[in-house]
């Protein structure tokens, strides 16, 4: 199970958001490198940014920041998602040292996207789906689709993505608890790995994500908890790992 700290950017700044309104924000750190290599030094083997500006502009605004980041620590797996419309912009975070980029809006209004970025970048595409009662959220979740979320996943199965990153948004930034059930029917109708996202608030949570990785969940994006103290990440690690997950 990858446990993976989440560093929200807005402005330039680590920020976390609840439920996406980018007006109720609050900042945990003014320099994300620092942050990063904070999360880093506690253990963590993957990293997930977001470019919240990126998100509702439709562009890359925070991409200095994350260039940063990625040549601050070559050899850690960066996921990030934000503002990703172009095929110009997921070459040029790939060509920065991003490990994975992560499709959200675009995936949702042009599947057809998706397919093309697999066939150029195997192995670099994953899709974000934010979802509420099953249904895909779209636009830094302003707007709800009528896409169900399972028929859309089965799709960029179909075409070949990396993983599917679910984030149920009626509970993220809200410190609810994560909804294991949602998440696992998910993973039981597709392939291809799910990570979790959206309410993994305590170490409760972790167990329980723990006990449905068999089920296809690889792993657990974690944000407020984490800056908010609920969840200590090296105690969250060694956990993960007594799990005999790790």
């Amino acid at each position: 199970m990858l446990l993976i700290p989440a560093i929200d950017l807005k402005d330039g700044k680590c920020v976390r958001l609840r439920q996406g309104r980018m007006e109720d924000s609050t900042v945990f750190s003014d320099d994300p490198v620092a942050m990063a290599a904070r999360w880093v030094e506690a253990g963590a083997r993957r990293l997930h940014l977001v470019d919240l500006n990126g998100a509702f502009a439709g562009r890359p605004v925070n991409a200095q920041v994350i260039r940063r980041i990625a040549q601050t620590f070559p050899d850690l797996p960066i996921q990030v998602g934000g503002g990703i419309r172009e095929e110009q912009t997921v070459e040029t975070y790939l060509d920065a040292g991003v490990r994975f980029v992560i499709i959200g809006t675009k995936a949702v209004q042009e599947p057809g996207f998706i397919n093309d970025l697999c066939v150029e970048y195997a192995g670099h595409i994953i899709v974000g789906l934010d979802a509420k009662d099953g249904r895909v959220a779209v636009d830094g979740w302003s707007k709800l689709s009528k896409h169900d979320v399972i028929d859309l996943a089965r799709i960029f199965e179909r075409y070949g993505v990396e993983a599917i990153v679910y984030t149920d948004i009626s509970r993220d930034g809200m410190m609810q608890g994560v909804n294991i059930q949602a998440t696992v029917r998910l993973a039981q109708a597709i392939s291809i790995p799910v990570i979790a996202s959206g309410g993994v608030s305590t170490l409760e949570d972790v167990r329980a994500l723990c006990a449905v990785e068999s089920e296809g969940v690889m792993g657990a994006i974690i944000g407020r908890a984490l800056y908010d103290g609920a969840i200590d990440l090296v105690e969250a690690q060694r956990l993960v790992n007594t799990a005999g997950n790790g």
